[in-house]
């Protein structure tokens, strides 16, 4: 007897949709449900390392990567103070011929967009929005999800995907709110031709700073440019929301002591947004990626901040190894009786907690880093002088991965 095995997937981000294509094309059937009345995403920009961009060629989208990202020839660390270069990181051809992909910068809603259209070419996927999830019970023979609107679906496994303040983790783990990291970031995406040519940039630049640094990179094929700056602080307001208005005049006061470069950069731009980092602890065991029928994805399982610029790459791998585990389990076989999705599951959690783990504490500790005082901060600029390319350069986690010991401190 043949059926078709279902997997459910919340959340319509750019997690959930790299699950639905992941999953799409292991061969099962895909029901997503979307808690917005329309699929949207907020303007940022996102950095993808060679280890994210592997996964989308895999899946047939470097035709459309190409189209929509930005491909930078360097990354450079400039002291945010004395404008002075620390260290350069060569990205372009040279990441292309060491990791066998190269490293985009891409605005958020475009590649968002092109999972999106690349999910509507798959057959066998179903789109739900305006779908809020209320609750999940697993079963011997699946799982039953419960929608706000009083509707259930059923499915042979679960995927939550439904990011930092996800309904389906805190149902699968009870293990509380994300706490507040005390750092506000302010993002904006400009035009590059509305600026002065001097302030214009083809290549990623960071800014470190004593309690702040600033990130700058091209998006859209080069023509705008997105900034991200982060600072020390407290913001009133809902937490949840990572898309409020900012005052550019508080910015400005926080990077009043920086160098004039800078400070003309953040001058010349009028309109920012403000979101507060919130985090969680390093994933503690495989358990906290999946249980039973149930798994976690992305900013669900292991909420990153951006100091490491790999929330997408992580919540695109897991995708990945999600869909490979699937593959093959045999689901796409679609044979009776149904296969041992927790199993499968279990695998899944197994070759990515460990990594996943080690990036959230690598970009817990360059927090620290990016933002240090006093002798940290000298010895930090004093190592980037002398070492560069070789402190920049991170193989273990361009090269993309399966599952690797994870150190406290790597």
């Amino acid at each position: 007897m043949r059926v078709h095995h279902r997997t459910l997937i919340v959340g319509g981000g750019i997690g959930g949709l790299a699950a639905a294509l992941a999953c799409s094309r292991a061969g099962t059937q895909v029901e997503l449900f979307e808690r917005s009345a329309e699929f949207t995403e907020v303007g940022a920009g996102i950095q993808l390392g060679p280890n994210g961009v592997k996964v989308l060629h895999d899946w047939g989208l470097k035709d459309a990567l190409a189209g929509v990202a930005a491909f930078p020839d360097r990354l450079q660390v400039r002291s945010a103070m004395s404008g002075t270069e620390l260290g350069v990181l060569r990205l372009g051809a040279v990441a292309l011929a060491r990791y066998g992909a190269p490293y985009a910068t891409i605005h958020r809603v475009d590649l968002h967009a092109m999972l999106l259209a690349a999910l509507k070419q798959q057959t066998d996927v179903r789109l739900n929005l305006d779908r809020a999830v209320t609750r999940f019970v697993q079963h011997e023979e699946g799982v039953t999800l419960y929608t706000s609107d009083g509707r259930a679906a059923q499915g042979d496994l679960l995927v939550g995907a439904d990011g930092l303040w996800s309904r389906v983790r805190q149902q699968l783990l009870s293990d509380g709110a994300p706490h507040a990291t005390g750092h506000l970031a302010y993002r904006a995406l400009v035009p590059q031709h509305s600026l002065p040519e001097r302030l214009r940039s083809g290549q990623v630049t960071a800014w470190l700073g004593p309690r702040l640094h600033v990130v700058q990179y091209p998006v859209r094929g080069g023509e705008w440019l997105n900034v991200v700056a982060i600072v020390h602080g407290r913001m009133d307001g809902d937490v949840e929301n990572w898309d409020h208005r900012a005052n550019a005049a508080e910015l400005r006061r926080s990077m009043a002591a920086t160098c004039p470069l800078l400070q003309d950069l953040i001058h010349a731009i009028d309109h920012w947004r403000l979101w507060a980092l919130s985090i969680r602890p390093p994933m503690g065991g495989a358990h906290e990626q999946a249980q039973g029928r149930v798994a976690l994805l992305g900013d669900a399982a292991h909420p990153m901040l951006p100091y490491l610029a790999q929330g997408a790459g992580m919540a695109i791998e897991d995708a990945g190894e999600l869909g490979r585990a699937l593959a093959a389990g045999g689901l796409a076989q679609a044979l009776e009786p149904p296969r041992d999705v927790p199993a499968l599951l279990r695998q899944y959690a197994r070759k990515r907690w460990q990594r996943n783990a080690r990036v959230q504490a690598r970009a817990i500790r360059n927090g620290q880093v990016f933002h240090a005082t006093g002798l940290l901060r000298w010895g930090r600029d004093t190592a980037m002088k002398l070492l560069g390319e070789r402190l920049l350069d991170l193989p273990w986690l361009y090269r993309g991965g399966r599952s690797s010991s994870f150190r406290a401190t790597p």
